[in-house]
């Protein structure tokens, strides 16, 4: 098994493969594979645009993923790597590279949730429909129920879309995520933040500010001021630390 810094390297040689490999369209495909043609440009669609894992696959190529599993010591393992790499791409501002990571980690390991999550989050940036950002998310939960990172984005998503439609329902299934986000991790900010929208969309004031509060005590980046700025309004803040 290579070491890290041989493993960083070969990456970074296949990943240069994989954008300069793909074929203008894929070969045909088995008769139980998604109907989606596949092109160069479908690499940075999530999720190839909709391909099957076997297609994705044939598509990437059998090379790439050859060189990709003498690198690494299992495919799950790559898989991680290239979704962390996804993530970092995606703070630098790099959003089409970030894409290739994201789509080649689901190939790796459709199991891996970092690649519907970091997917969904490239969609959301990219101000597509609430509703294909939030089937990318379903994806992920589909394989990680209890991921806390999904479910506090799905919880986002919903609020979002509540603040459209004006829909009690929009704003339940918001509220529904970020309970089940919080009991899988009861640490994280941003899901104590997205608890404090739905509590002010519910006008449950005091709560609101509870879980502002709470979510300042564990990571202070966390503070949506737009929405305490709105709190205030409603309610002066019960422990006087936002005036």
């Amino acid at each position: 098994m290579l070491s890290r810094r041989s493993q960083l390297g070969a990456a970074f040689i296949l990943l240069l493969g994989v954008a300069s490999s793909l074929p203008a369209q894929a070969q045909r495909k088995k008769k139980d594979a998604a109907p989606v043609e596949l092109t160069s440009a479908s690499r940075l669609l999530p999720l190839y645009g909709g391909a099957s894992p076997a297609q994705a696959q044939q598509f990437v190529g059998a090379a790439v993923l050859a060189d990709i599993d003498r690198s690494f010591g299992s495919r799950a393992e790559a898989s991680k790597f290239f979704s962390t790499k996804g993530f970092e791409y995606l703070i630098e501002h790099q959003p089409d590279t970030a894409a290739v990571r994201f789509n080649l980690a689901w190939v790796l390991d459709p199991q891996n949730a970092d690649a519907y999550r970091g997917l969904a989050v490239l969609l959301s940036q990219r101000k597509a429909p609430a509703t294909e950002v939030q089937t990318l998310l379903l994806q992920g939960l589909a394989v990680a129920p209890t991921n806390a990172y999904l479910l506090t984005d799905a919880a986002t998503t919903a609020a979002d879309r509540y603040t459209q439609t004006k829909k009690k329902k929009d704003l339940a299934e918001a509220a529904g995520y970020v309970q089940r986000a919080l009991l899988a991790d009861p640490n994280l900010a941003d899901a104590w933040q997205t608890q404090a929208r739905i509590r002010y969309e519910q006008e449950d004031y005091a709560g609101a500010w509870e879980a502002v509060h709470k979510g300042q005590a564990l990571n202070m980046s966390s503070l949506d001021f737009n929405l305490i700025g709105d709190l205030k309004e409603k309610l002066p803040d019960p422990q006087g630390k936002f005036r």
